[in-house]
């Protein structure tokens, strides 16, 4: 952890039951009521069978109309903003969707353009184009004060949200947030790779979450992310923040998380890190987390909302 400024701002505070453990920047209530749960809610796993919630539109001039899925309820809602090439129907979209329906909070779950049943070409998107798409659902379905809950590339774009909408985003979740992801995994790759890459306009990018092994990204998508990049200045997000991230993470190391902690000028973050979760972090442990994590957030947002 040296270098990023963790000495004299952060305190290590393990939980050996639950297999995790938090790095809290700041003095605040959240951890205390996030280490020692509340008996009185029904837990979200025993949710009746799944209602089925039909896919509905965001019509948006001159842009590719977004699919969504909206839960009405109390306030705060969630926003739940997916990974690279993922849909809204994973698996822990499915389970905020579960939980929110326990306690009666809005919901809105989508799909990007280009993405799953949203319109559009993957191959023209971009994620300044992404970025768009989380602000129109913000700003055209979201009502009141939101949370929002970023997973990989999502949590890069929730911090782009909460800059750019601090008046309505009231809180963020990261799960293994994937901040400038894509431009520092493109320049640690060596130079005569890079060439190549340029040449040939096009990144075969190997993963093992993708079918074909490989995700192909235009050189120039990844030209268009360098615009987007947080992690090089102060990040200008004050509300609070959790973090989680596996330490098996061999996508975007847990290391990530903590630099994103140390940029955002909010003193109100902590680092939950699960020492053997990958990048995916779907395992039910890993959701419990989750949704433990916004509960506690709807708690402490409650007296400043209500």
């Amino acid at each position: 952890m040296a270098g990023v400024g963790l000495a004299a701002a952060a305190s290590w505070v393990p939980c050996r039951r639950r297999g995790w453990a938090v790095v809290s920047f700041g003095f605040h209530r959240g951890l205390s009521a996030l280490l020692a749960r509340k008996p009185e809610r029904a837990p979200w796993w025993l949710a009746a069978c799944r209602q089925k919630t039909s896919v509905s539109f965001l019509s948006r001039p001159d842009l590719p109309n977004l699919a969504y899925k909206k839960l009405k309820g109390k306030s705060p809602g969630i926003i739940f903003i997916p990974g690279y090439i993922s849909t809204m129907n994973g698996t822990k979209a499915l389970a905020i969707e579960d939980f929110c329906k326990s306690l009666g909070h809005a919901y809105i779950r989508f799909d990007y353009s280009g993405i799953g049943n949203s319109d559009g070409n993957l191959k023209e998107c971009t994620v300044g184009k992404w970025r768009k798409d989380v602000l129109s659902v913000i700003d055209e379905l979201a009502e009141g004060p939101q949370i929002l809950v970023g997973s990989s590339l999502g949590g890069w774009l929730m911090l782009h949200a909460a800059i750019a909408r601090p008046q309505k985003v009231v809180a963020l979740v990261g799960i293994a947030t994937a901040v400038d992801g894509l431009v520092t995994q493109f320049n640690q790759l060596p130079v005569e790779t890079k060439k190549d890459i340029e040449m040939k306009g096009v990144w075969a990018m190997p993963s093992k979450y993708s079918e074909e092994g490989v995700y192909r990204i235009q050189y120039s998508v990844i030209k268009e992310a360098e615009h987007h990049c947080l992690l090089h200045s102060p990040i200008p997000v004050n509300c609070p923040i959790r973090l989680l991230h596996g330490m098996k993470d061999d996508v975007i190391p847990w290391h990530t998380s903590v630099q994103v902690a140390d940029r955002v000028v909010s003193k109100d973050v902590d680092v939950i890190l699960r020492k053997d979760s990958d990048h995916r972090m779907k395992e039910k442990a890993d959701l419990q987390l989750l949704v433990y994590t916004i509960d506690d957030l709807i708690d402490k947002l409650s007296t400043v909302i209500n």
